[in-house]
């Protein structure tokens, strides 16, 4: 069994997080929270994916 990157755990629950917070600030109407959580939820999932690529090239993955 592998050992469980708590790192990648983080943002994954983070982004998970973000994501949801785009259905609250639809279901309230609310445009400005729209935008907010759509760039947090870009931001989080992208910097993950950045993180792993570099990680692989290191071969620390």
């Amino acid at each position: 069994m592998k050992n469980i990157n708590f790192l990648f755990l983080c943002l994954a629950i983070i982004g998970v997080i973000s994501l949801g917070s785009i259905g609250v600030a639809i279901a309230e109407g609310s445009f400005f929270g729209i935008i907010i959580s759509c760039l947090a939820s870009i931001t989080i999932i992208g910097f993950g994916f950045m993180l792993k690529k570099k990680m692989r090239q290191a071969n620390k993955l």
